[in-house]
């Protein structure tokens, strides 16, 4: 009689390899959500990118090696058809959400801006989360995005931090909730891309400075760091519900931002 091999005998191999696997990046065609698109393609994926943008790849170059959709993840039923029409596919990432300053101040007269940013940033995710989900192959991983912010208060960001959080604890759930299905969430730190074009130049460069003075790795972070760790969560089998950060150590010191 032939024994069987324990599971803790079987060699595994390491491997960032993505070939034969189809990822779907939502918020994928600019700043960090183009970086994890282009790093799950480097490693042999078939990448759709999704967002409300409606950008050609003869405007857009960049975007050539992936497949496209339009999708605003306010409007369930507009979430619902993309991921009808995406079919069977691997591994979500989730990025997108509301632009710099959306989400007001904790006394504006009204409740608009917490409540726009509840919707694009937390239920989006949840709304894309619950799609994808009956469309995600055996093996498949979710991987959502927040941000040191959802960790560390700061003032006038009243609306920021309980929702990373959120988004953060919806990871956890779905991860007990979907098993085997991974679900992981990326919690990046200063990211240089265009995100923060919105800001004056002369308030963006003094950010600059004052990461490369303060935080630990001594540099700005880039959207290849966050692909790089998005990759990571998508192939390696073994990791669920956790947070990973990527912030060259921000929650480590004291800086202004």
């Amino acid at each position: 009689m032939s024994n069987p091999v324990s599971e803790h005998a079987r060699p595994v191999t390491p491997s960032f390899d993505l070939s034969g696997k189809r990822v779907v990046v939502v918020g994928g065609k600019r700043a960090i959500g183009l970086g994890v698109a282009q790093a799950a393609h480097a490693m042999g994926a078939a990448v759709t990118v999704a967002s409300r943008r409606d950008v050609s790849a003869e405007q857009r170059p960049d975007l050539a090696p992936f497949a496209q959709v339009v999708l605003d993840i306010r409007d369930e039923a507009a979430v619902q058809a993309a991921f009808e029409t995406i079919g069977p596919f691997d591994h979500l990432v989730v990025t997108a959400g509301p632009e710099l300053g959306a989400w007001g101040t904790f006394m504006d007269p009204d409740m608009g801006g917490v409540r726009s940013y509840l919707e694009g940033k937390f239920l989006g995710t949840w709304a894309c989360a619950r799609h994808a989900a009956p469309h995600l192959q055996v093996g498949g991983s979710m991987t959502f995005l927040t941000g040191g912010t959802g960790a560390r208060s700061k003032v006038g960001l009243a609306a920021v931090t309980p929702t990373f959080a959120a988004v953060e604890a919806l990871s956890r759930s779905l991860a007990l909730e979907l098993a085997p299905i991974r679900v992981n969430t990326i919690r990046p730190g200063f990211i240089d891309t265009d995100f923060w074009e919105a800001l004056p130049a002369e308030a963006v460069e003094e950010i600059r400075a004052k990461v490369r003075a303060n935080f630990p790795a001594r540099r700005l972070g880039t959207a290849a760091d966050v692909g790089h760790a998005a990759v990571f969560l998508m192939t390696n089998p073994y990791v669920t519900g956790t947070v990973l950060e990527v912030s060259g150590g921000e929650l480590l010191v004291d800086w202004i931002f």
